[in-house]
């Protein structure tokens, strides 16, 4: 049970506080850092947060249970804000076709089928190793999608796995994702197929609680884009929250269509144009970047995030964590990705990876800062900088991840001979 906790010393203590909505242009260079900075818990909330030598004083009557973070980075723990975590086992012959190919492939086929064919017991110990492999690289908050299914009883069972898995010990906000294509069952009643989702499915799942979002695929899915629309009004009107997924499609249908529904983010962005720049810069909808898409052998491209954050759109990185596209449940890695391939520096990479992501997912008041009266979500880096996250790709720098003022993760000892 969390008690009352001192993390104290940091050399870098990153709290991202200091405002309530996504941080946009130069707004997301922004990390509040106190050097030898601390932070005060108890019972799972942070309750002070500044230098260590005045947070220790008001600690010192509480005697509470001490993190020396000494010449090290503390930070908002990660939020990763797109994935797919309920998911089939990956086809390495197709992995190994995709980076080979001079065009792209997408084959799913193999992983929709072995999702199909896998009990829901066995979704939920796989999707818990990666959530312990996603705890280890410091990620504390995620979205989870659907999506890789094709028919109502896949759909249910992934949504089923991530609702119990939400809470042990991560927060998942799920998504109930529509399919790359219709159900054999709707093969010659596309309008069926529609009419269904909208009468049944969405209210089946909004009913159970198994979801917060409804994503829609916009240009990949069963639905023109009137059908698109009238499906996320529907969804809206049920009470989701709304994404939309750009896919390998122009930006340009997604993001307007995003923006007119008022879906909080717009994911998978491959281009932007300056009218695309503008109605995000105006909007409250996100961009979430996938950079880990391009980096697995070329599938689906990520839009520049340069012209994005100048353009003043509010920016979220995701790891896109799924069988075909992207195999990384790393957000440092990701971060890195960002800073090498797609024009953001460290604090933005950062800051696009906690609040902003947390953000993307409606979770702005309750993760991705380090502030009063917030769960404590918090890392401990082995680091002295918050810019080596990016620098030493593909390390591993998380020494601690702490969950509610409860340690969740802490790296073990090298055994040597």
């Amino acid at each position: 049970m969390p008690g009352t906790l001192l993390v104290r010393g940091a050399r870098q203590l990153i709290t991202l506080r200091g405002s309530a909505e996504p941080r946009r242009g130069a707004a997301l260079k922004e990390l509040s850092i106190i050097r030898d900075g601390a932070l005060l818990i108890e019972d799972g909330r942070i309750v002070q947060v500044g230098l260590s030598r005045r947070v220790e004083i008001l600690a010192r009557m509480l005697r509470p249970q001490e993190i020396d973070a000494t010449g090290r980075v503390v930070m908002p723990g990660f939020v990763d804000c797109h994935t797919h975590l309920v998911c089939g086992v990956p086809g390495m012959d197709a992995y190994e076709e995709r980076i080979a190919a001079a065009e792209p492939t997408h084959k799913t086929a193999a992983s929709v089928q072995a999702l199909g064919s896998c009990s829901g017991h066995r979704l939920e110990s796989r999707a818990r190793q990666f959530v312990n492999g996603m705890i280890r690289h410091g990620t504390t908050t995620l979205e989870a999608k659907s999506g890789y299914g094709f028919d109502a009883r896949s759909e249910l069972k992934i949504l089923r796995v991530q609702a119990k898995l939400n809470g042990m010990p991560l927060d998942i906000a799920s998504t109930l994702l529509t399919p790359y294509r219709i159900p054999a069952e709707y093969a010659s009643d596309a309008a069926g197929y529609y009419s269904w989702m909208c009468a049944e499915l969405l209210p089946a799942i909004r009913r159970r609680e198994f979801a917060r979002f409804a994503g829609l695929r916009c240009g990949e899915s069963a639905f023109d884009m009137a059908q698109s629309r009238r499906y996320l009004e529907t969804a809206r009107a049920l009470g989701f929250q709304l994404k939309v997924h750009a896919g390998q499609h122009a930006a340009s249908d997604a993001v307007r269509l995003a923006v007119e529904v008022g879906a909080a983010s717009v994911d998978r962005l491959q281009d932007a144009g300056p009218a695309d720049l503008d109605l995000l810069a105006r909007s409250n909808t996100m961009a979430v970047l996938l950079p880990g898409n391009t980096f697995q052998g070329g599938s689906g491209g990520c839009a520049h995030a340069r012209q994005l954050i100048d353009g003043g759109a509010a920016v979220a990185l995701g790891t896109n964590f799924n069988p075909g596209a992207s195999s990384t449940y790393s957000m440092p890695a990701i971060i890195a990705l960002a800073c090498a391939n797609v024009g953001m520096s460290p604090a933005e990479a950062i800051c696009a990876a906690t609040f902003n992501a947390a953000c993307a997912i409606g979770s702005g008041a309750v993760a991705g800062s380090l502030e009063v009266g917030k769960p404590a979500d918090l890392i401990v880096l082995n680091a002295s900088d918050y810019r080596e996250i990016p620098y030493h790709f593909g390390v591993n720098l998380v020494n601690r991840t702490v969950k509610r003022g409860v340690t969740i993760y802490q790296e073990g000892r090298v055994a040597l001979r």
